[in-house]
Order: structure tokens, then sequence, then C-alpha cells
């Protein structure tokens, strides 16, 4: 059999001033595609009797809206590559699902029915999406195959595809078409508050795991939603799939009650604070390194990267500045000081203003002087020092999750005392590393406070913005 793969990734804030453009994205074709998936080297389980045939497939780091033109040029080329694939007996769309477009709502559904256009309707699609994502009643409508990760932070998230490409030549081989069971919570909430590291979602989760072993099933999905974005799709979604029609509705039916159950009881994954109230308690304590998450500029949830609010704040402190103690701000993307910094040299002292030329509100760029104190050449960015505070400026938009980012400029986090970094929930080496944790309610594209953003174009009545709303019908719909 012949198997497609194409997609495009990305996760957007409608919220967020920054707009994704071509170069955001790292475009792969051909080999250098079908090279992404371990699963899918030669000998391995899937590959036994199928053509695995890569078309195009875009990603991108979270951030803004994808200016139209773009979104327009890179699914021109998918459809283009799959009229010339040949015949193809299904194909895997591997994509986020909370990618927005300037002017368009639920985009990924777009794409998909362009996909359909071209392969007709007896070809089968795939997808493995993250939970973050968005499943509405037209995408779930288009596609014959849908998951979704089950784990926040996103530990599953290749296990998710495997189980995407698996589902889809298994049901090539065998019985054709699931039955799909979709149902839509009316609750919106940032990741931050839905990890499956701690309750509720941590059982809610579970369950998904015990509902796609029964009979009559073959995967089940709970979708989060991405709260970041203002389109009717963002909510809360669950999808059971299989051959058996009362089994997977009723399961659809006892996740979806489980979620709204639970929709008042979710909380922050770590203890939050303001800005000053998180770093009162950093320098007070002993426990080190402390983290600090600047949640609201996170680039991994859509931020544009360079709200400089917290830098300006850290900047005026004394205690962090003037003191002994080693403090790390990880990052702020400005390609201006970057270049600055690099043609000056290690060891050179700079004056610059970093900062808040993308997302001015509210603070503009941060006056700044300071040594450079390291170069990495290969990830475009550079440390500044400013006594103690070392900050991490960036060529592009860039997450700082791993040990190895920070090596590369000559900073040691786990020797650190403090440690602030643009995120939600800490990565899974940062949390490991982390004697104590603190998440910083702070501004940008990607603010904690929902209710402050000023959504207008989700469904209502949702939680939380409508908190006294009556119990949803939550009757899963049989597609």
């Amino acid at each position: 059999m012949r198997i497609g793969i194409a997609g495009i990734a990305i996760e957007s804030s409608t919220f967020s001033p920054h707009r994704t453009r071509l170069d955001d994205f790292h475009v792969t074709r051909g080999d250098e595609l079908l090279g992404r998936y371990d699963f899918l080297a030669p000998g391995k389980p899937l590959t036994e009797g199928v053509e695995w045939v890569p078309l195009l497939h875009a990603r991108a780091v979270p951030g803004g809206p994808v200016v139209p033109e773009v979104y327009d040029e890179l699914a021109a080329e998918i459809y283009e590559r799959l009229g010339e694939a040949g015949q193809l007996d299904g194909v895997f769309v591997d994509m986020h699902g909370a990618m927005s477009v300037i002017g368009r709502t639920d985009i990924e559904a777009d794409l998909v029915a362009g996909i359909r256009r071209i392969v007709g309707p007896d070809v089968l699609l795939s997808t493995g999406m993250d939970l973050h994502g968005n499943m509405s009643r037209e995408l779930i409508g288009l596609l014959d195959l849908a998951t979704c990760y089950r784990k926040a932070p996103h530990t599953d998230a290749w296990d998710t595809k495997e189980r995407a490409a698996r589902n889809l030549v298994a049901r090539l081989r065998s019985a054709g078409r699931p039955l799909k069971a979709w149902v839509q919570v009316p609750v919106l909430l940032p990741g931050e508050k839905t990890s499956t590291r701690i309750e509720p979602a941590k059982s809610i989760y579970a369950q998904v795991d015990e509902v796609e072993a029964m009979d009559g099933v073959l995967d089940a999905a709970i979708w989060v939603g991405y709260a970041w974005a203002d389109e009717p799709r963002c909510q809360a979604a669950v999808v059971v799939m299989g051959d058996d029609e009362q089994v997977i509705t009723a399961q659809a039916k006892r996740l979806a009650d489980a979620y709204w159950d639970a929709h008042d009881k979710f909380e922050f994954v770590a203890p939050t604070g303001t800005l000053g109230e998180c770093l009162d308690q950093a320098l007070a304590s002993t426990a080190r390194p402390f983290y600090i998450s600047d949640s609201g500029d996170n680039p991994t949830a859509g931020g544009a990267g360079d709200t400089s609010w917290t830098l300006d704040k850290l900047l005026r402190m004394p205690a962090i500045t003037e003191s002994e103690l080693t403090t790390i701000y990880a990052a702020i993307v400005d390609p201006e000081v970057t270049t600055a910094a690099m043609e000056a040299g290690v060891g050179a002292t700079i004056s610059v203003e970093v900062g808040g030329k993308i997302d001015s509100e509210p603070c503009g760029p941060v006056a700044l002087t300071g040594r450079v104190t390291g170069i990495d050449t290969t990830a475009g960015a550079v440390a500044l020092a400013v006594g103690g505070l070392h900050v991490i400026v960036t060529m592009r938009r860039k997450p700082y999750h791993i040990e190895s980012d920070f090596v590369a400029l000559g900073l040691a986090p786990r020797d650190a005392d403090l440690v602030i970094v643009k995120i939600g929930y800490l990565e899974p080496e940062l949390y490991a590393m982390a004697a104590d944790w603190l998440l910083a309610l702070t501004p940008g594209g990607v603010n904690q406070d929902l209710i402050s953003l000023g959504h207008h174009g989700i469904d209502r009545p949702m939680f939380p913005f409508d908190p006294d709303m009556p119990d949803p019908d939550l009757t899963p719909e049989l597609i």
C-alpha cells in the first residue's frame, strides 16, 4: 500500500502581535521528511508492505497567527505534491491542531478539506495531534482516524504520531473506516492548569488508556483545546473510535462527563504569584536552583518572545544585579542585539536596547549595558552579563528547555541561584533540575488570565468565561 505524509504544524496565539512568516517554518520534503519518523525507518514493522510517500511538512515554534499568503503557499505545495504522487491508499496528516491564519477560522479543517478534495472519498486520512489542538465537528468529519497526546508535558508526542500511523495501516489492512463518537466540552483552560502531572487531569487521562483497551474500541482521545486563540472550535473535545457503536458512544460520554465534572477543579501546575511575589520568595529561599516561569510570554505557547516587562523588572533590582547571586534569564529575542554582541565578541561591553520591538505592551525596548560572556553561533544566541544577571538574547524566537542550550553559552543552570525562563509548566529536564519552582503570572500574548484577553469569537456559554453556566448536553455525535 502507499501512504502519503503531509502537514503544517504550529500553535498560534491570536492575542500575540507576532506574525508567523515563511522563514519561521522549517519545511521538509522527500527523504528529509521521511527521516523525521524513527518508526518509519527501514526494517520497522510499519514499513512492511507499505511505501511511505513523503510530500511536505512545515513546522514552526508556536507564535502569532500565520499570514495568509504563507499558509496558501504551503497548502498549495502540499496539494500539488499530492496530485503528483499517484494513487494513495492513505495520508498521514501530521499537524498540531491550533494553527490560526489571519482572517480565517478552523484552518486545519481547511487544510484537510483540500487534501480530501484531491485524494477523493476512498482514501483514509489519519492524524495524531497535540492535546492543545482543537477538534471541531468539521475536522473530525473530514478525518477517518484521529488521536492526540495523553501527556502534558508531551513526553508521548512521537508515540502518538506512531499510533496514528499504526492505526491507519491497521485499518487499511483490515476493517476500513471506524466509527467515531465525538463531543465537545465547553471548557477552555490553559495547559498550565491541565497538566497530566497533577490531578484532576492525571486521573482523567488515565481513563483514556482504559477506554482504548476495551473490546470494540480502536482509540480514544481528549483534546484540551487551545486557550489563546479566539475561535468557536477552541474548547475541549473527546473522540472515541471503534466498531462497536454502543461502546464508543458510551465511552465518549464517560470521558466528556469526567472532564466536565472536574471543570472547576483544575489548578495551576505550580504555586503562582505576581513576578514580584515569586522573586521575593525565590530570594528568601535556600533551594537552588530556584526556577520561575515567565509564563505570559512563553514562546512555546505562542508568545512573541520579546516581551521585555520581566527583564525590565530584573534590571531594576539590585538584589539581582548587584549581589553575589547568579541569575539566568532565558530568553528574549532581538536579532539586532544578538548581531551586535556577536560582532563585539566575548569580553566586550555593549550598550543596547533589548526586546519590546514585536510586543511593545506593556513595556518597550529596555536599556541594557552588559558584558558579552557567551556566543552560540549554531543557535544564534548570546549571553550578556549585568552584574550577576545573565540575559540570553536570541536571533530567532527560541525556547530554552534543555540544559545543553544553556551550556552552549557557557552557562550552568544547575549551579545558578535563580533561573527565570519564558515557559509555562517546566519541561522534563528543567523540572528534574529545579530544587523549587513558581509560576509567575506575567503579561504577554499567552497571559494566564484568560478573562482579561477579551475573547469574543468563542462559543458561549463556556467555562471559565461563564462560571455559573448550566451543565451542558454532552451527548456524543456518531460520525
